[in-house]
């Protein structure tokens, strides 16, 4: 698997990177009941082909993602890398000492190679919450700090009041590009990596799905859906209609190519320069099989063409909020 430098660091990361926020979940959580024995292929298979990113953080599964993670990396510590994320409700020093230390007791290790601020926090605690951060890099408690959705006035802000960071984690897909707007030329312009979430959209661009009834709840929470749908916070109209025309505009090209959807939706995202890592949870070693294929897959100039193309009434219906889930009023990114 290929490493990509993150923006000016030290730091590589693999091209495909693994989601670990349904490790240690169980049958009432988002990502539903997941195996200790399938995670634990994961991990191995992942560490074989290369791809051995893990992400998690302290939110996910109230910490049983981390206590999970940890468990299965005895012995292989020195063969991974390691990110985690800090709840912005616990960054003033102190409390974030004390979540730092609980997420490397649940990791299981004295160090962990990226520590990300979850979201954006309030401007007055920026000063401290990163001097803080510096700390614990000095200590060898974290080797690089992190940021994840955050904008460019939240990054322009954070790097005024001295802070110092390597990457930037955003939601971005083939179906989402808004961070293309002002997010990652900023980023490349100060050399700033980013790994991407979501590239599947939550299993929408995999291709299981002909219709917004047929989408499971959970999944419908984002800006691309209705605001009728259950759990929907953004109280916009969506982008139902436009969603399903490209859905069947990607289906359609996966058959004249003989590509899978779920891999020209990730080999499209690893195609874009200013992306780093390409983050996808898999519930098995046969679906990280398939993201390692995906991330992987060539595509030709004019095969990409027609994915820009496709998508773009989508992006433009979306508008440049980054925010999946919340309205540009709303928007936690700015």
């Amino acid at each position: 698997m290929d490493r990509r430098q993150c923006g000016d660091s030290g730091l590589r990361l693999p091209l495909l990177g693994v989601g670990a926020w349904s490790f240690g979940g169980s049958s009432d959580d988002y990502w539903g009941e997941q195996s200790q024995r399938d995670a634990e292929a994961v991990v191995g298979r992942a560490i074989d082909l290369g791809c051995a990113y893990f992400d998690t953080a302290e939110g996910y599964n109230d910490g049983r993602s981390e206590s999970a993670l940890g468990k299965l990396l005895r012995g292989r510590r020195d063969q991974v890398l390691i990110g985690t994320k800090i709840s912005p409700s616990n960054t003033r020093p102190e409390a974030l000492r004390q979540h730092c230390a609980a997420s490397l007791a649940r990791l299981q290790t004295d160090y962990i190679d990226v520590y990300m601020v979850h979201w954006p926090i309030a401007s007055g605690l920026v000063p401290e919450a990163f001097a803080t951060l510096r700390s614990l890099r000095d200590e060898g408690k974290i080797r690089h700090i992190g940021i994840s959705n955050f904008g460019v006035q939240q990054m322009s802000a954070a790097l005024a009041a001295g802070a110092d960071f390597v990457v930037n984690q955003l939601g971005y897909n083939l179906f989402f590009r808004a961070a293309e707007q002002e997010i990652m030329p900023f980023c490349q312009g100060k050399g700033i990596g980013i790994i991407g979430y979501m590239p599947l959209l939550q299993g929408i661009l995999v291709g299981k799905y002909d219709s917004p009834e047929a989408v499971p709840p959970a999944r419908t929470r984002t800006r691309h859906f209705s605001s009728s749908r259950p759990g929907t916070r953004h109280g916009e109209e969506g982008a139902e209609a436009e969603l399903f025309e490209a859905l069947g505009e990607l289906r359609g090209l996966a058959g004249e190519t003989g590509i899978p959807m779920a891999d020209l939706s990730l080999a499209w995202c690893a195609a874009q320069r200013a992306i780093t890592c390409v983050l996808a949870g898999a519930r098995n070693a046969g679906q990280l099989e398939a993201n390692a294929r995906g991330v992987s897959a060539a595509l030709s100039p004019a095969v990409r063409d027609r994915l820009d193309a496709l998508s773009a009434p989508l992006a433009a219906a979306l508008g440049p909020n980054p925010d999946m889930w919340q309205s540009a009023l709303d928007s936690r990114i700015r």
